[in-house]
Order: C-alpha cells, then structure tokens, then sequence
C-alpha cells in the first residue's frame, strides 16, 4: 500500500530527516464549521486564570458545545498543547453554560493560528526518556481537587502526556505534587517496559523534573510525620524507583 500519508484524519510526513504527524486538515475543518475562518486569531486556548463554575446560563442547545469539545478531543492526538483546555472543557458536557461556549471559541481562534501544528519526530535523536510533570493544587474551584499534568519525551520527541483530575483532594500541595510524581513514574516504567521489547535499552536513569522543594525532600529523604501518611505508598514507591536507578 506504500508509505503511510494520511489515516483517521491523521496526516503523516517523512523523509530522510524526519517524521510529523498533524492534523491540519481535520483543524481546518473544525475551524470552518465554527465560522471561525474569518476571525482574528489569539496567542493563547484560554486565558490565564481563568476559573470555570456552573453559572452563566445554560446553553439552549447543548448539541454544538458537545461536537465541538468532542471534535478537539480527537485534535489533541497531534496537539497536545490544548489538552489542558481541553480537559477543563470536557468536564462541563453534561450541562454546559455560556462562558464554557466562549473558551471553547477561543481555542478555534488559536488554532487558527497555526493549524499545521503536529509532532516532529527527528531520525537522528539520543532515544532516552526524560519527563516533566507538575500539578494544578486545588485548581477545580467546586471540588477543589488538583489536576494532574505530564509530559515525557523520547530524546527531542514528544510522546506521552496526560492532564487529568485527581480523584481526591489534597490538603497540601505536596500532596498533590507526590500524586503527579506517582502517575509519571508508573507512565516511564511501562515506556521503559514497551522501549525494552523494541531493544530500545536504557542503563542509565530516566529523568523525571519537577519542581515542588517539599516533595523534592521527602524523595530525597524517606521521613514522615502526619502531614505525609496519606501519601505514604506513594512516598515509597518513588523512593524504591529511585533507589532502584
């Protein structure tokens, strides 16, 4: 069938170099269908500190709100730099109001900006795994739960990102940052575990940056007192992955 060039609204470039991925045809169209083609674009998917609640009024008809959130899902396959918007959106299709409407324009208007935006993935790279993670503390004003955010490259290349809410509240923001480090160290170990089976190996340490002082410590140094025993087992198990190399 030859190389691949196009699959599930996915568009695939090669060469010598390089592979990308996008979708920019797939944007495009979503940007069209929102009448969005004539708008000035923005810098930004949402504004910063912007806090969503269940107020505004009710959208009359919830129908568009839903094919749109759930069109960019899709978009985030190839776009992660909307998957945190995009997030936040998609906890609202049930019942959403106005002001949700109005983020979700906004992101049309920001990929309007750049609508070829994909994944690079470079022929020549080193091939060793380091990640990123932090969480939003208490972000979700109605629960105040925190949201956990990751990302993990492949030398230079993007591979594996989340961004989802965590299931309880953390009274500190140690807490919720121990909780993101536990979802990105079980994220490498099975990478670690798929690269192994490909003979992709790794002898030295998979990097994994954050930047929270507090949870820095307690990995750092195995102690706990009252304010860490809900995060006990978390505590271990990055202490025994670090420990373990």
């Amino acid at each position: 069938m030859g190389d691949l060039k196009f699959f599930l609204d996915i568009e695939v470039s090669r060469s010598k170099k390089c592979i990308f991925i996008s979708q920019r045809k797939y944007t495009l169209e979503i940007i069209k269908d929102g009448g969005y083609l004539g708008v000035k674009p923005v810098d930004f998917p949402m504004e910063q500190n912007t806090k969503l609640f269940d107020e505004g009024g009710l959208l009359k008809d919830s129908s568009v709100y839903k094919l749109v959130v759930g069109r960019l899902i899709y978009l985030t396959i190839t776009c992660p730099n909307i998957t945190y918007t995009v997030h936040i959106l998609s906890r609202f299709m049930h019942a959403p109001c106005k002001p949700y409407m109005k983020v979700a324009m906004c992101v049309l208007r920001y990929l309007k900006n750049n609508p070829s935006q994909g994944l690079f993935f470079p022929s020549q790279n080193d091939l060793s795994l380091h990640a990123f993670c932090d969480s939003d503390w208490g972000g979700y004003p109605v629960s105040r739960k925190s949201t956990t955010d990751y990302c993990v490259f492949l030398g230079s290349s993007l591979i594996s990102w989340r961004t989802k809410r965590q299931k309880t509240v953390s009274l500190s923001s140690a807490k919720g940052e121990y909780r993101v480090l536990t979802g990105t160290c079980c994220d490498l170990i099975w990478l670690r575990s798929l690269l192994k089976d490909l003979r992709i190996l790794h002898p030295k340490p998979t990097l994994l940056h954050y930047d929270n002082k507090v949870a820095l410590h307690i990995a750092a140094k195995l102690i706990f007192h009252e304010r860490t025993r809900l995060i006990e087992m978390d505590c271990h198990f990055i202490r025994d992955k670090i420990q373990d190399g």
